[in-house]
């Protein structure tokens, strides 16, 4: 078991990082810690793209000496995918830390439990 959970390292790693960001998101009542745990998740997802995308042995997909056959290169797809999400992920943060700013300012905490009754109780 323990050779077959280091042949897949990369993956590993990966659910590991995914697990630990996602007990995050769920423990943490303080909305930076949520972004944060959130962060982790996503790392851990590109990282387990990128580790699939990889092929031992071949080369980035960028025609060079000559060579034309698909079977040289490694597939550009998850590189592609990866580069994509990190841009979505960091706007996401941005707007999500903004959000949090604006939040703190209004209601001078970030435990997500006194915003929802401070919310309630401004609403009465």
């Amino acid at each position: 078991m323990w050779q077959l959970l280091y042949q897949n390292l990369e993956q590993t790693v990966s659910v590991i990082l995914f697990c630990i960001g996602f007990t995050i998101l769920l423990l943490q009542r303080n909305l930076i810690r949520k972004i944060i745990g959130l962060n982790i998740m996503d790392t851990a997802i590109y990282l387990f793209l990128a580790s699939m995308g990889y092929i031992s042995g071949r080369k980035a997909p960028i025609i060079a000496e000559g060579v034309t056959e698909a079977a040289a290169y490694i597939n550009p797809i998850p590189s592609g995918l990866v580069l994509t999400g990190i841009v979505v992920a960091v706007s996401f943060t941005g707007i999500m830390l903004a959000l949090t700013i604006r939040l703190y300012r209004r209601y001078h905490t970030l435990n997500i439990d006194e915003i929802a009754l401070l919310a309630k109780g401004e609403d009465a």
